[in-house]
This record gives C-alpha cells, structure tokens and sequence, in this order.
C-alpha cells in the first residue's frame, strides 16, 4: 500500500468511527440473520446483514446522514441531490432529521411511490430530464446557483464513511468472518466496508457482487 493510500485509509476510517457515534440512536443497528438455507447450499455459516431493515429501507441512510450532520456543522441549512431511488429517501429522512431543507432531483420515469416516498420525508422533489444524467447535472446546477452543498451519492468520502459503519458492526457481531459479500452500484458501499473490515480484521476478504447484466466495476478491473 502505498504512503498516499495508506493515509487516505486512515482518514476514512477516523471518519467511519466518527460515524459510529453520530448514527448511534439515529439509525438502526441492523441484525446479522444467520440463513439455514444458504449455508447449507454452500456447505458454511452464511449470515445475511438485513438491511432490508433500516430507516428508509436501505443502506443509504447511513452515509446521507452522517455527510448532512457535517454539512450542518459547517453551517449548511439546505442541501440537493440527484436520485431515483433509496439515496433520495436517505438524504430526505435525514434533512429532515437534522431540520434542513432538501431538494431532489428525480428523472421523469421515476417510480410514483419513490417519488411519493421522498417527499412523505419532507424533501422537495423536482422532476427533470429523462435519465439519471440529467437530473445530476440540473441538481448541480441548482447547487452552484443556491450555493447548497451537493449531496452525491458514493463519490464523496463522508458518504463512504457512513456506508462503512456497516462494516464496523459486522466485525462486532462476527468477529471470526472469513468472507464479506457486498453488492457493487457506484462503490460507495463497498469502499465503506472494506476499510472498515481491513482494518478490523485483516485476513478477512471483501468480494464485490454486481449483476452479470450490468457489471461495469467488474469490467473496470479487467
């Protein structure tokens, strides 16, 4: 590892500890449900981390919050982002936790209930373009304009750090883990996890998952 890596893993990691105590009591500390039926499909203990659980029903949450309650320290009173699905509900949950206004840019094709979902947070939900992209470049704008601070959803280190108090509570519950499987999107999730349970324990691998239709990380490293 080189000098420049090895600090940039030290900084995450302070940030994910950070990250522990902030969600402590804001979040829930999801359970690891040992499966009966996939260990014996592959002759291990397998242990699914339910996430399926959280506030908002995902992951998200975690890293929305922890970037939004730094953003508010650094006197932060609103804030934008992009999403169509689970990040939206994060970043708006936790605004309006933390008594921040929020809005979010969702593509036109957007799922009905998603879109209903984010604002039943509190969030104000604005409609545009006809992909991702272009709901991302209008929620820039309107960051640059507002001055607000973009909320982006993996490609920022305090989201990532977030993300990674999974991989803390993993460790806590199943210090012995051999093997940690975690689903692949834009990587914030996984980068979270894996410095987080690098640093717990070392000898513990972290595999990333993506589907065989849509695997351009898996790509990326060929």
């Amino acid at each position: 590892m080189s000098r420049l890596g090895s600090g940039l893993h030290d900084e995450i990691y302070a940030r994910i500890r950070e990250a522990v105590d902030v969600l402590e009591g804001v979040v829930h500390r999801t359970p690891l449900s040992g499966s009966m039926t996939l260990s014996r499909m592959v002759g291990g203990d397998v242990y699914l981390k339910l996430e399926n659980l959280q506030k908002v029903g995902a992951f998200k949450v975690r890293g929305a919050y922890y970037k939004l309650w730094k953003e508010k320290a650094r006197g932060a009173r609103s804030c934008v982002t992009a999403s169509s699905g689970n990040h939206a509900q994060g970043v708006a949950y936790s605004a309006g936790v933390l008594g921040m206004r929020a809005t979010v840019y969702m593509p036109r094709f957007t799922a009905t209930y998603k879109v209903e979902a984010t604002r039943g947070y509190g969030a104000e939900v604005v409609l545009v373009g006809e992909s991702y992209e272009d709901a991302y470049e209008a929620a820039v704008e309107h960051a640059r304009r507002e001055g607000a601070p973009f909320i982006h959803p993996f490609d920022d280190l305090d989201i990532v750090a977030g993300q990674g108090t999974i991989g803390v509570e993993i460790i806590e519950d199943l210090s012995d883990v051999d093997v940690i499987l975690v689903p692949v999107g834009g990587g914030g999730l996984i980068s979270g996890i894996a410095v987080a349970v690098k640093r717990l324990r070392p000898g513990a691998k972290v595999v990333g998952v993506q589907p065989r239709g849509a695997a351009a990380m898996c790509e990326s490293f060929k």
